[in-house]
């Protein structure tokens, strides 16, 4: 027998849960399917747990340097990493069972647990159930890749997820990625008291920023003990009596890294290769992400994508704007588009970067008249209170327009004092309008109108 919904969402993620009260809301018979954990990946693998890890390894790292507060202790800082991971655990546990609690007493809504595949376009079956809706929303998320690469079938690895299932430090921490996962793991084992070596194939880490920005931030890494290899051509694994021999053929440096652990931290992909997309008709590009238009409708009436699986955002956020958007189109009449969205993210190292819109790379790359203002975080009162002036405020804007085009903080609390920035240019205001505003002494946030009083031209 089938069962019959005004619509089905699949996956209990940032996105899914909220869309389900809001159809619910509006009167909606609806079934939310979810196959493993209440919450998705921020709550289980993501987010959650790993900021929780960041916050113990910052602790560790605050206890070591109390000397220069004045602060004095006796011995060396000692790590128990079973209580570290008892409450990164206790994070996760208690945000999954809010949610789960709160979707099993929604009215209107059903919660079924298993595996969805879809049978036809607007039919998904669930073990023997078969459920059938004219609107249906796929919010299955991503997980880690893992390339063919070779010996990687012989050696036991880790990834983001099962890296947060230790409970002892590792002697030697190998990070196979120089990315943005991999590195917030690299430090924070390192502050635990790891050995840890990171590789990455491209010449420089986290490639995607500006050159500045990526040396700075190796700079930070190694001045804490953490080795970087880079411009690794060829990546192998064997077996070895202390754990795993890591090859690594670069420029120069040993030939092999030997590490008690591996971390595989080098992409996503979709988790849509067991959904039955083709059943459906629902088209995914070469990386399995499925294709949307500007309003994240998929390539078949009636049904949408949402969050990491749609290749339009790898991050939290993005998942949470995504309903914000469908919902809004669907319910309320609107009509927004994923390319309004101004981007914006953040490393999760210590100190953070906070990105907002263009690199300066991408700005001159785009052919506009560019004005670039950068101001150290020597020269931030803030910082230097605090015993914290690593990095720096990088601000871009269009000489024509005086519109910001983007900014990069990388520097103590970056993560926030970047929306400043950020909700500046979602309102589409020009950047004087920012420059004339009276910011809040002592903060890092009062030197962004000093730093755009400060913009030159670079083309």
């Amino acid at each position: 027998m089938t069962q019959v919904f005004d619509a089905i969402v699949i996956g209990a993620g940032q996105a899914g849960p909220s869309l389900a009260g809001r159809l619910t809301a509006a009167g909606m018979r609806v079934a939310l399917i979810e196959r493993k954990l209440f919450g998705g990946t921020c709550v289980n693998t993501g987010c959650m747990p790993t900021k929780t890890l960041v916050a113990s390894a910052y602790a560790a790292h605050l206890a070591r340097r109390s000397a220069e507060y004045g602060i004095a202790s006796e011995g060396p800082v000692s790590i128990d990493m079973k209580r570290v991971k008892a409450r990164a655990d206790t994070v996760s546990t208690n945000a999954r069972r809010n949610i789960e609690a709160w979707l099993r007493g929604m009215d209107g809504l059903t919660v079924i647990e298993g595996h969805a595949r879809f049978e036809g376009p607007d039919v998904v079956q669930v073990g023997e159930s078969l459920l059938k809706a004219p609107r249906i929303f796929i919010n299955v998320g991503g997980r880690a890749s893992v390339p063919d690469m070779p010996g990687v079938s012989t050696v036991d690895y880790l990834t983001n997820t099962s890296i947060l299932k230790l409970d002892t430090i590792p002697r030697h921490l190998v990070v196979v990625g120089g990315s943005y996962i991999g590195l917030e793991f690299a430090q924070m084992y390192r502050r635990f008291g790891a050995e840890v070596t990171v590789v990455e194939m491209m010449p420089r880490l986290i490639a995607r920023e500006d050159e500045d920005v990526s040396e700075a931030v190796r700079e930070i890494l190694t001045e804490e003990g953490i080795t970087v290899r880079t411009s690794v051509t060829c990546i192998g694994f064997e077996p070895h009596a202390d754990g795993v021999a890591t090859s690594v053929d670069c420029t120069s440096g040993a030939p092999v890294v030997v590490g008690s652990h591996v971390l595989l931290a080098v992409g996503r992909r979709s988790n849509t290769d067991d959904l039955g997309l083709d059943n459906a008709g629902v088209a995914v590009d070469a990386r399995g992400y499925i294709e949307v238009d500007d309003s994240l409708a998929t390539t078949v009436p009636g049904i949408w994508a949402l969050g990491d699986c749609n290749g339009r955002g790898a991050f939290t956020h993005t998942a949470y704007n995504d309903y914000e958007i469908v919902a809004a189109n669907l319910l309320d009449g609107a009509s927004r588009r994923v390319s309004e969205r101004v981007p914006g993210y953040a490393l999760y190292i210590d100190p953070p970067l906070g990105r907002v819109g263009m690199t300066e790379t991408e700005a001159l790359r785009s052919g506009r008249k560019v004005l670039m203002s950068k101001r150290p975080m020597t020269r931030v009162g803030r910082a230097i209170e605090r015993g914290e002036t690593k990095g720096f405020i990088k601000i871009v804007a269009d000489a024509d327009t005086k519109q910001i085009l983007g900014t990069a903080v990388l520097g103590v609390t970056g993560d926030e004092v970047v929306h400043s920035v950020l909700n500046m240019m979602n309102a589409g205001a020009a950047y004087p309008t920012l420059q004339w505003a009276v910011p809040v002494h002592p903060t890092v946030s009062e030197l962004i109108p000093t730093v755009l009083g400060d913009l030159k031209p670079l083309n």
